[in-house]
């Protein structure tokens, strides 16, 4: 039986959080996280990645995941974790559960179209936009745009990746991101809490493994490709070796629970060690070290790295993926043109943000409607712009 750990002196704490960026009561019930955790839950936008892309678009099978099913599965992944390590499972769980709110339909494709397109207008970035739904876009409450959670949850989400500014920083700060920090400063230059850098790697976690299951479920390859891959391979036939004659399924989950299971406990053993090294006192401390205090070992970031390397030959770049991306980039470019140059084709909420053809201005309001579609609103939107016979 796995007991609580209690939390680690370097946890981000409910109780010495720095608030929300509109005051308001606290809840007598829950925790400032359970609470972020909850209005995450039950905003618009975690409802529509029921029918978003993680790799396949929604109709092409029951079973393969969306960007829903993959965020709960690094929710629990993330608390997992968290526990082990004695950190806050419901802040690691809030950010696991926000970190795709901002991606458009098709997946990347979709994330890549709009980034060409709006180039010109100051760019998109998915993570910018989760910003954008977090803090304007959700409009349910009464006294704020957006859904007023605290710095640590915003500061994780924005820091999905790490530091955004300073030494590491590769690249102009995103339109909201540079907007938002005037309001609130979020410390783009330092890493995020330890709870956001267990997300971030439950993220990883989850959709490698996942996508080795989607894509031996679409045929895209099979298990004897994955014989050299390191890691995978060695796992592949472990399971074979003491399971002789296993139907293939269940081969599958069996491999794969195994590999979630190697990765999670090098996690924890890896952080252990740089916690015994570091010896942060308090969430600060892991915000002050010159590298992240939560990691794969070394040779575990070997074996992912060697993983993605498969996935985006043998997978993200199979023709069959790459056909439907083309035409999804196809499609949300041409909703984008068509919307900018005729914002009057825009739905009425939407058409009164807009301020005339071609403006900046106009071209966020309809990238902020694109980047909301499903990717069955995107389809039904394209059909009833642009076949002639489509009725709206």
């Amino acid at each position: 039986m796995t007991m609580a750990v209690p939390l680690a002196p370097y946890a981000c704490r409910p109780e010495e959080s720095r608030g929300r960026l509109h005051a308001e009561p606290e809840s007598p019930s829950r925790s400032v996280f359970q609470r972020d955790r909850d209005r995450i839950i039950h905003s618009t936008a975690f409802r529509r990645m029921k029918y978003k892309t993680q790799v396949f678009v929604y109709h092409e099978g029951d079973h393969y995941r969306t960007r829903l099913t993959h965020s709960l599965e690094v929710a629990q992944i993330a608390r997992s974790i968290s526990r082990s390590l004695g950190l806050n499972e419901d802040l690691a769980e809030a950010l696991a559960l926000a970190h795709d709110l901002g991606h458009p339909p098709f997946g990347h494709a979709g994330e890549d179209a709009l980034a060409a397109v709006m180039e010109p207008f100051g760019g998109f970035d998915h993570n910018d936009q989760t910003l954008r739904v977090l803090t304007r876009l959700e409009r349910r409450y009464a006294e704020f745009d957006g859904l007023n959670l605290t710095w640590e949850t915003l500061e994780g989400t924005v820091k999905h990746n790490g530091p955004l500014t300073g030494r590491l920083a590769h690249k102009p700060l995103p339109e909201t991101i540079a907007a938002h920090i005037a309001l609130q400063d979020l410390e783009l230059d330092s890493w995020p809490s330890a709870e956001a850098q267990v997300a971030a790697l439950a993220d990883d976690i989850a959709y490698n493994n996942h996508d080795i299951d989607d894509g031996l479920r679409a045929g895209l390859f099979a298990i004897s490709d994955l014989a050299e891959v390191p890691l995978v391979g060695p796992v592949f036939r472990e399971v074979s070796d003491r399971y002789p004659g296993l139907e293939e399924n269940r081969l599958i989950h069996e491999a794969i629970r195994r590999l979630i299971n190697h990765m999670v406990s090098d996690i924890v053993a890896e952080t252990r060690a740089r916690v015994a090294a570091a010896k942060p006192l308090t969430a600060a401390d892991v915000r002050a070290q010159r590298g992240p205090l939560v990691a794969f070992s070394d040779e575990m970031a070997r074996n992912d790295k060697a993983l993605k390397a498969f996935l985006f030959e043998r997978m993200y770049r199979h023709y069959k993926v790459n056909r439907m991306a083309s035409k999804a980039r196809r499609m949300v470019q041409e909703i984008f043109r068509l919307l900018i140059d005729e914002p009057g084709c825009l739905p009425t909420e939407w058409g009164v943000q807009a301020d005339g053809p071609g403006t900046p201005a106009t071209a966020r309001v309809v990238t902020d409607y694109i980047a909301g579609m499903t990717d069955r609103f995107a389809l039904d939107e394209h059909y009833r712009l642009f076949d002639r016979y489509a009725t709206t």
